[in-house]
């Protein structure tokens, strides 16, 4: 019998984890042939971690929301679940970096929203004007549920109708920019936000909707069950989950330093190009950035081609290893809105937010540079950008030691940005998908930027492409 041959473009943590899913059909079966096709010298694309005189360096994103249940399931199943670590909620404090200041944001806020409206009242960061649109926000309930939009809207308006422009200039913005490094004017409320978008449907106040989410989660509980801390990470990084995907695929499934540099279907088969004469496969699985996939679906259909030309944002992280320890306020960290002089959007006390990622008596911090900056930046070299972070921490946290050493990294258009209407034209995008035999679209230009999100469809869609 013939093996079915797959090619997977892109070995991000959406190409390797399709991969890894396959192969366990590969192992139970025998019935597939892989190719996982990677430009760079690596697999995991942005998760990377780097391991160093006792620090553990994440140089793309450190974890993942708790919550969201996809990849953790996936941690399991590796085997690695000894290796789950929480985040240090009872230290966890976030800033908005505000006049060159930091300032805490109230207890119990969930983005911007409050669980707690008295937590409120001791706060330095909003005016007496703002706290009063929280405070009289419940009332609203049923004048927002008749006035929700049927049509998608952006995060700005969608905050400003519920809490006003204070709220989402001194708190909205910076939270959803940190995330994920665009304009809140432009985002799609419906594709970033879901759950808040569901909560105005069914409550009206997103106030009153939390409290309701919050009464039903304790109702829910085990009465003697630890709460789940909001972040979760791996000992040793985000990298041990890509070191263990990659080690349990077949070594000559793997292609690195190969780029595809295009795509053809002849008649079932796809022709895939990367080098030298093409390779038939029966399914294709392209797992590249947004404007990647643009251009190698371009001959095959102008209108996917059209509706995957999306802005993307980039950034620039700088992380900054001190071998001695010194006081910084507790807390994760802080969040730079736009109006600050600071070329930060925001910046992570990593041994604060997670135990195990320093020696003793170690520091690390990460200095984040949004979308503007990263550009700026991106042509200087390694040493220049550690100095730049390190002057641009002084500024908001005060004097700080020489590092023991720095890691940076630039991430160039690593960010799409799902603008208003974006549900409405990936699901365009999907049916002219299906439309082509033996195509699946993976990464996080399509359903969520997340870990877990990225794994959630890389999985689903691996199992739809061996049933098919």
């Amino acid at each position: 019998m013939s093996k079915r041959r797959v090619a997977i473009v892109g070995g991000g943590i959406a190409g390797v984890t399709a991969a890894w899913q396959l192969a366990q059909r590969d192992r139970a079966q025998g019935d597939l042939d892989v190719v996982l096709f990677e430009a760079s010298a690596r697999l995991g694309g942005t998760v990377e971690t780097v391991l160093r005189d006792g620090f553990v360096v994440d140089c793309g994103p450190d974890g993942w929301v708790t919550e969201k249940p996809w990849a953790r399931e996936l941690v399991r199943e590796l085997g690695l679940q000894e290796k789950l670590i929480a985040s240090n909620d009872a230290e966890r404090v976030t800033y908005i970096v505000q006049g060159g200041k930091l300032v805490a944001m109230p207890d119990g806020m969930r983005m911007m929203v409050p669980t707690d409206l008295s937590a409120l009242e001791g706060s330095l960061l909003l005016s007496e004007e703002a706290k009063r649109a929280y405070a009289e926000e419940p009332a609203r309930a049923p004048e927002l549920q008749r006035s929700a939009p049927h049509q998608d809207e952006s995060i700005a308006d969608f905050v400003r109708r519920h809490f006003g422009d204070e709220v989402l200039r001194k708190i909205g913005a910076p939270l959803l920019s940190g995330v994920f490094g665009g304009d809140v004017a432009k985002l799609s409320v419906r594709a970033v936000m879901p759950a808040f978008v569901q909560m105005e449907r069914v409550h009206g106040s997103l106030i009153l909707g939390l409290q309701a989410a919050a009464k039903a989660r304790a109702d829910e509980a085990d009465p003697g069950a630890e709460k789940p801390a909001v972040f979760t990470s791996l000992h040793g990084g985000t990298g041990a989950l890509v070191d263990r995907l990659k080690a349990e695929l077949p070594p000559w499934w793997v292609r690195l330093r190969t780029p595809v540099t295009g795509l053809a279907l002849a008649g079932e088969r796809w022709l895939v190009q990367a080098g030298g004469e093409p390779e038939e496969f029966d399914a294709v699985m392209v797992a590249v950035p947004a404007h990647v996939a643009r251009e190698l679906l371009r001959p095959l259909s102008a209108r996917m081609a059209a509706l995957l030309t999306m802005d993307a944002s980039s950034a620039v992280i700088a992380a900054l290893a001190f071998d001695r320890r010194f006081a910084l306020p507790r807390g994760f960290g802080f969040l730079v809105p736009a109006a600050e002089p600071s070329s930060l959007l925001a910046g992570t006390v990593v041994d604060q937010k997670f135990p195990g990622r320093v020696p003793e008596g170690g520091r690390l911090l990460r200095a984040f540079f949004g979308p503007a900056q990263a550009q700026a930046i991106e042509a200087k070299t390694d040493e220049e950008i550690a100095a730049l972070a390190l002057a641009e921490l002084t500024k908001i946290l005060g004097p700080l030691p020489a590092p023991a050493f720095s890691a940076v990294r630039r991430w160039p258009k690593s960010l799409p940005q799902y603008v208003v209407g974006h549900i409405e034209r990936m699901a365009e995008l999907d049916a002219l998908r299906r439309e082509l035999p033996g195509l699946w679209l993976l990464g996080n230009a399509y359903r969520g930027v997340g870990l877990p999100d990225l794994i959630r469809d890389s999985r689903v869609a691996a199992r739809e492409l061996v049933d098919a």
